[in-house]
């Protein structure tokens, strides 16, 4: 059975998730959103570097929610405009369109946003008769389904450790990475990343959601950071980082139990491989440490076809919710986490050499 699904925005996930709803067994492309007036009109194949579909893309958003459509993909950028994005999420759902999406983190479990926001969105479910999966930029797997299926090789665990090991100068997200996070800022401007409870909020869906994967109850959440300067210019598309401003970023969001960390993501990120050699290093990865009986350590790495590490991590991202949507098609309605789903696989992906 093929699902049809909408493509809701052409941006840096947007243009992958497009590319594999294009090209994947079990789907059908029946719309794309696009919100910048010069991707109005064009193919879908030519926003994402593929033959034409015959499917144009649109700003009329009553036309796309009248359609007959399974399934929306929602990949609009939700950092400055959470709540706006929450908006659109219960027009799709109430549209009876499941949603699956990157867009809104924090949703990576339900509470973290709040219980009106969780009543808000399962109410609009419930009146359309849809489901919500949303897994975060991530991407989610290697936050969530990777440690937990590691910890069940565990005769015990004390904490268990989620690292991105990544090297950011080719993600082509400008508004993310010079404001939301920003680099080529002066070292005493206070980015929205790390303004005070952001990245408690942030990530602290995820911290929730291997919380209750795992059945243990968190005293708080807690988040520090630190930053570096650049030593050199650096340039990044038609940015210039300069000497002195802010080019390395490592943060922490622990989970506390029992007055000890117990769950921790942390993120290491770089323009420069030479900036702080001695932060933990790799090739572009994710990396989960468990300390335990048997204590266990693993590099998950990846790359787009071009040998791109941040780029395949932005892949990745769109992959894991194009791949989710005939599972959370049929799941009852509802908002759903990576626990309420099944073991998602690429079946009828295989290509031919």
């Amino acid at each position: 059975m093929a699902y049809d699904v909408i493509q809701w925005s052409t941006g840096n996930v947007g243009a992958f998730a497009l590319r594999c709803i294009v090209n994947h067994p079990e789907l059908r492309l029946a719309g794309v959103v696009a919100h910048g007036a010069s991707k109005v009109g064009k193919d879908a194949g030519e926003l994402c570097g593929l033959p034409a579909t015959g499917i144009k893309a649109t700003n009329d958003i009553d036309a796309i929610l009248a359609s007959s459509a399974d399934c929306v993909c929602y990949t609009a950028t939700a950092d400055v405009r959470p709540f706006d994005a929450v908006e659109d999420v219960c027009r799709i759902l109430e549209a009876g369109k499941n949603v699956v999406s990157s867009s809104i983190v924090p949703l990576v479990h339900p509470l973290t946003l709040g219980p009106e926001i969780k009543a808000q969105i399962t109410a609009a479910c419930e009146k359309g008769g849809a489901s919500f999966f949303t897994s975060g930029i991530d991407p989610g797997f290697a936050n969530d389904v990777l440690p937990l299926t590691l910890s069940g090789l565990c005769e015990r665990w004390e904490e268990i450790r989620i690292l991105e090991v990544i090297n950011y100068a080719t993600y082509d997200q400008p508004e993310v990475l010079f404001e939301t996070m920003g680099f080529g800022k002066a070292m005493d401007h206070v980015p929205l990343l790390l303004a005070p409870g952001m990245l408690s909020m942030g990530w602290g869906g995820t911290i929730r959601l291997l919380a209750d994967g795992l059945g243990v109850e968190l005293d708080e959440i807690s988040q520090e950071f630190e930053r570096l300067p650049a030593t050199k210019e650096i340039r990044i598309g038609d940015h210039v980082v300069e000497p002195g401003t802010m080019a390395a970023l490592r943060f922490e969001v622990r989970g506390v139990v029992g007055g000890k960390s117990a769950l921790v993501v942390e993120h290491v990120t770089r323009l420069d491989d030479d900036l702080a050699p001695d932060w933990p290093t790799g090739n572009g990865s994710y990396r989960v440490l468990i300390k335990g009986v048997p204590a266990m350590q693993c590099e998950f790495e990846f790359q787009d076809e071009h040998g791109d590490h941040a780029v395949g991590g932005v892949l990745l991202t769109a992959t894991r919710i194009v791949n989710a949507i005939p599972a959370v098609v049929a799941a009852p309605p509802g908002m759903l986490t990576s626990l309420d789903l099944p073991l998602i696989t690429g079946k009828g992906l295989r290509a031919e050499s």
